[in-house]
């Protein structure tokens, strides 16, 4: 019974063959065959009217009636449909319609390609009118020549254009098809002639050169015959009969079978000299060639073709929250400070010449030109003076302004006003911005609109205390490449160990994040992942390396504009490269959980990746010393400052201060390695960022995010750890640790050993499996199970023995 149960399961399993339209290929075929089969009827049947249309004139109303047959060799359906297109149509040019069923149905047949179809078509089409055109113009006396069409379109353009407006149309139409479809132009046909000519001579020289190497032959066969000293049996090893053995066979080769290898003979006038033959090749013109010839036939390579209905953002989506009011000038408030500033600084004796005053959104410059003989460095010494008698928070001095002969006072407003996302994403600065990676920062003192790129940064490294606008200045940063970057163009990796302040970027995964293969989420939040991602992006940092390595390019932009030209073939690897941007939100967080296995990773990114483009922008809360270290510091030129706490934390991320004399609420210092530039930073709000991150995810996207290289890292496991010799190299120094304080845990390690957490986790691993610490009991410290440190010792002597 099993049998026959097994037998009747598989054969209801099987597939039956039934006849179906589904399959493309059948169809193609199927229809193909159609339309080969109907272009030959159709050409019989035009054929057989011209010699019985005549006859079968008297037909044509009684198609329909059994009973009467018609001349055409098609009967009466050759008959209709041949008065339909030729007579009531086009006229006697209708012949080459059934050339190009014939042409479309063999493609579809043998399943080939139709992008030149279009063309065929279009251009048959445009001949047929021109026919039927000039015959109802020029002999319109034989409808059967021009048909009704050409016949009434020409009596229609006599009513406008008249006669000549006719012939005009005629010979316009003509040069149209002639330069378009033909490619007959003034410079291609002198081409072609000069061509021609130069064949003629290369002709003619040919001939003079047989001759002359037919004469040079026969001269040395006398040579030999009369000196017998040139005999080549009797000295075969003579250097003069050696050169005209190669000279002959050099010009037999070249006349007779042309190679891309052109040989030349270089011979000197000393006879006793040896002939040196000189290869030339042209392979790298020929795969120029054939990239020239891809891109005739595909056009360039595109890389957004798979989302090719992607939609960017509308600036609908973000708030104006000035309502376009812009900044409101207070002219007694300009006044008032302009009056403090002058006399405070008199009260010093110091003498103004003249002062400026530039209104920006939250912060006015006064510029001031001092009287001769005034130093800089006393003005610049009366800051906290100044900002007494004004009654303001965060005066600052710039002495000199770079590149102008004053002294800057940046003053706070007293009444703000806000820079929308929305008014720097309209700006024309950021709209027709030529950069790769474009980002608008925000706005000036002078209310200008600042963008910068990214791609030239080449890496960014944001600091300032809690609730002064990082996460803000972030969301900015990732609205600004959203609104110029398609999917397929840019990739982000986004480390957010706060775990709500990059949430919302959950939505658009699948069209602008990346990720390690079998994670379920894109956005990072544990910190013991973020060393998987960062080595796994050293990993692709490399592979692209090699791949620049083959295209010989130096950066990502040659290699992509390479590879769009089809220049580099993809079946050696070669891929187009989105640009990679990783984010981190809080630093200082990683830094204190994962120590050197994070610093070393990201410092290499940030020496090498650039070429690559795999950027990075990091952003801290506590910019000391032992977070940014001098080896990040070396590799962020690009700084970006908000309000800190202390002058220590802005010469920290600065190397300058000035940003402990910030107001807040966006007030920024920038710099990307010159000088300090004040910037208000634009506001972007929460349920703006959603409204943009719903807008993206609601359209068609890839099928995952962009899989980054996987990484295999060293994962702790109390069978390995067991082995003696796989041990780490402080775990002895640990053990007594762990023991002198009698708390098992790896906090401790990493505060007295100076460790990241995966090291220390693995070395508790180690200390459990040789019966040191006991197993792991939640949020509690491992029980230590070793008393003292003469237990110790006693252990790994026993070990050892065993």
């Amino acid at each position: 019974m099993a049998k026959t149960k097994r037998s009747k399961s598989t054969e209801s399993k099987q597939p039956q063959k039934s006849f179906s339209l589904k399959s493309s290929k059948r169809t193609k075929i199927i229809f193909g065959s159609f339309l080969i089969l109907f272009s030959i009827g159709l050409f019989i049947s035009f054929i057989s009217y011209f010699f019985n249309w005549q006859a079968d004139q008297s037909m044509l109303g009684h198609v329909l009636e059994r009973g009467k047959t018609a001349n055409n060799w098609l009967n009466k359906f050759g008959a209709y449909i041949s008065h339909l297109l030729i007579y009531k149509g086009f006229g006697v040019s209708i012949i080459s319609l059934p050339a190009m069923l014939f042409v479309t149905g063999v493609y579809l047949f043998l399943n080939l390609k139709l992008f030149k179809i279009r063309s065929l078509w279009f251009w048959g089409f445009y001949l047929i009118v021109w026919f039927s055109l000039s015959f109802g113009f020029f002999v319109n006396s034989y409808p059967i020549l021009g048909g009704v069409v050409g016949y009434e379109l020409n009596d229609f353009l006599q009513d406008y254009i008249g006669k000549l407006g006719i012939v005009l149309v005629l010979i316009f139409m003509l040069i149209i098809y002639l330069v378009s479809r033909l490619n007959l132009t003034p410079d291609a046909l002198s081409k072609s002639f000069t061509k021609h000519k130069e064949n003629v001579k290369e002709e003619v020289s040919e001939v003079k050169f047989e001759r002359q190497t037919n004469s040079e032959k026969t001269n040395t066969k006398e040579e030999v015959a009369l000196d017998p000293s040139l005999d080549t049996e009797t000295d075969p090893s003579h250097p003069h009969d050696k050169d005209v053995e190669m000279e002959s066979t050099f010009s037999e080769k070249s006349l007779k079978e042309p190679s891309e290898k052109e040989k030349i003979v270089i011979k000197s006038e000393d006879e006793d000299d040896v002939a040196m033959e000189v290869e030339t090749t042209q392979d790298e013109e020929e795969s120029d060639q054939l990239s020239k010839k891809l891109v005739e036939d595909f056009g360039e390579f595109d890389p957004t073709l798979e989302l090719a209905n992607y939609q960017f953002p509308s600036i609908e989506l973000l708030k104006d929250y000035n309502s376009g009011r812009g900044i409101t000038i207070d002219q007694k408030e300009l006044e008032q400070n302009k009056n403090k500033i002058v006399d405070t600084l008199k009260n010093y004796k110091i003498e103004i010449a003249q002062i400026k005053a530039t209104v920006g959104p939250t912060v006015t410059l006064y510029e001031i030109v001092p009287e001769a003989g005034i130093r800089i460095s006393k003005i610049k010494n009366l800051e906290d003076d100044i900002a007494l008698s004004l009654s303001a928070l965060g005066i600052r001095i710039i002495a000199p302004i770079p590149g102008k002969g004053t002294i800057g006072i940046e003053v706070p407003n007293q009444n703000p006003s806000v820079v929308p996302m929305r008014s720097v994403v309209a700006s024309n600065k950021f709209q027709n911005a030529e950069m790769e990676l474009p980002i608008a920062m925000g706005k000036t003192i002078s209310n200008e609109t600042y963008t910068v790129d990214l791609a030239k940064m080449p890496h960014l490294l944001m600091a300032g205390a809690t609730g002064q606008g990082k996460s803000v200045g972030l969301n900015v940063i990732l609205t600004s490449l959203l609104y110029q970057k398609h999917p397929a163009e840019v990739k982000f990796v986004l480390v957010d160990p706060k775990k709500v302040e990059l949430t919302l970027f959950n939505k658009i995964e699948r069209h602008y994040l990346a990720k390690l293969p079998d994670t379920e989420e894109a956005i990072i939040t544990d910190n013991t992942k973020v060393i998987n991602t960062l080595n796994s992006l050293c990993i692709e940092m490399d592979n692209r390396y090699d791949l620049l390595k083959d295209a010989m390019v130096r950066n990502i932009k040659e290699y992509n504009t390479k590879f769009k030209a089809r220049k580099l073939n993809p079946e050696n690897g070669h891929k187009f490269l989105p640009y990679i941007i990783l984010v981190v939100d809080e630093f200082a967080d990683l830094i204190m959980t994962a120590g050197k296995e994070v610093e070393t990773p990201i410092a290499r990114l940030a020496q090498l990746a650039r070429a690559i483009g795999i950027h990075l922008i990091i952003a801290t809360q506590r910019p000391s010393v032992n977070v940014i270290t001098g080896m990040i510091k070396a590799n962020f030129p690009a700084r970006m400052a908000f309000r800190v706490t202390s002058k220590i934390d802005s010469r920290t991320i600065l190397d300058a201060g000035g940003a402990d004399q910030l107001i807040g609420r966006g007030d920024m210092l920038f710099t990307q390695g010159n000088d300090l530039i004040r910037l208000q930073c634009a506001f972007v709000d929460t349920p703006e960022v959603e409204r943009i991150t719903d807008f993206i995810g609601s359209q068609k996207a890839y099928a995952d995010a962009h899989l980054l290289p996987e990484y295999s890292g060293e994962e702790s496991g109390i069978g390995v750890d067991n082995d003696i010799e796989d041990r780490d190299k402080l775990f002895k120094d640990a053990a007594e640790v762990i023991i002198t304080a009698q708390q098992g845990s790896a906090s401790l390690l990493q505060r007295k050993l100076k460790l990241g957490y995966n090291r220390a986790g693995r070395i508790i691993d180690q200390l459990e499996a040789a019966g040191i610490v006991g197993p792991f009991e939640g949020s509690k410290a491992r029980q230590v199970l070793v008393p003292d440190l003469l237990a110790l010792e006693e252990l790994l002597k026993n070990e050892q023995k065993s």
